[in-house]
């Protein structure tokens, strides 16, 4: 299978570490124009037994016609990228599912998917349990309440550091407090798991955040509440960063890549 890549950051890296677990054998991965190509090709393919290609334009990235895209390079790339890719027909994992809060920017994915006749796929990222949550919202309205704690630096360059020295804090201290759109807007590098939460049933308005930054943490924690006509759940889960990025939790990774496994297995189905 060739593997695209939109973005060369944490959690490229990250899947670039373990492609070897998959069919995976050829990776374009698709930068900045402004980019040095031939430097970062001959770092990456370094004690690697799958050519990795860089590219920096969107018609060459698409013309080296990958099996399946990952998106991981921000809400400006999905808006960006992602729709000219799925009208050509490719299928695309987006890891930036925060990008769909601007209703504008999933409105254009959805139709370019249909253009297509292509798929986008919403991995679970850090959180668990959309199954239950998608079932839930089948019976009528779903309240959900989020809550996310990470590390106090884990929380540096967003607006969380204009009014507070999140090197300074001693205690667990709010930083956020409102909806599930304004939080994933606000927020982008890390409340994905909140729109993975909305999408799954809640509704990006129709859900309570809170945001906090906990010096004393030593993982990104998650947790949220479900109250339904039909049942109530809540979740609680603690995941360790990911060596590239603090605001990145490693089973968002995990997720991008059992995505991949599970395409490869609809792959193998198709072909029989």
């Amino acid at each position: 299978m060739h593997l695209g890549l939109i973005g060369y950051g944490g959690i490229a890296k990250g899947l670039l570490d373990l492609v070897s677990r998959t069919g995976v054998r050829d990776v374009t991965v698709l930068v900045r124009p402004s980019t040095d190509v031939a430097a970062l090709a001959e770092m990456a393919n370094k004690g690697t037994d799958i050519p990795v290609r860089f590219v920096t334009a969107l018609d060459a990235f698409a013309a080296a016609k990958p099996s399946l895209v990952v998106e991981c390079a921000g809400h400006g790339a999905v808006a960006s990228h992602v729709p000219e890719l799925l009208r050509q027909g490719l299928d695309v994992i987006i890891a930036s599912i925060g990008a769909l809060a601007d209703e504008g920017v999933h409105q254009k994915i959805i139709k370019a998917a249909q253009s297509g006749t292509s798929r986008f796929i919403l991995p679970s990222g850090a959180i668990g349990g959309l199954d239950i949550l998608r079932t839930a919202a089948q019976s009528g309205k779903v309240d959900v309440a989020y809550c996310g704690i990470k590390p106090a630096l884990a929380w540096t360059g967003t607006p969380a550091s204009d009014g507070l020295d999140l090197a300074a804090l001693t205690t667990a201290t709010p930083i956020f407090s409102g909806s599930g759109r304004e939080a994933a807007i606000a927020y982008p590098k890390n409340a994905n798991v909140v729109a993975a939460l909305a999408l799954a049933g809640a509704g990006f308005d129709d859900m309570t955040v809170e945001l906090i930054a906990d010096p004393n943490a030593t993982s990104n924690q998650h947790s949220y509440a479900v109250v339904s006509p039909v049942c109530r759940f809540s979740m609680s889960i603690a995941s360790v960063p990911s060596a590239g990025n603090a605001k990145t939790s490693m089973t968002t990774i995990l997720s991008i890549l059992h995505e991949i496994k599970d395409f490869e297995t609809r792959l193998a189905v198709s072909s029989l």
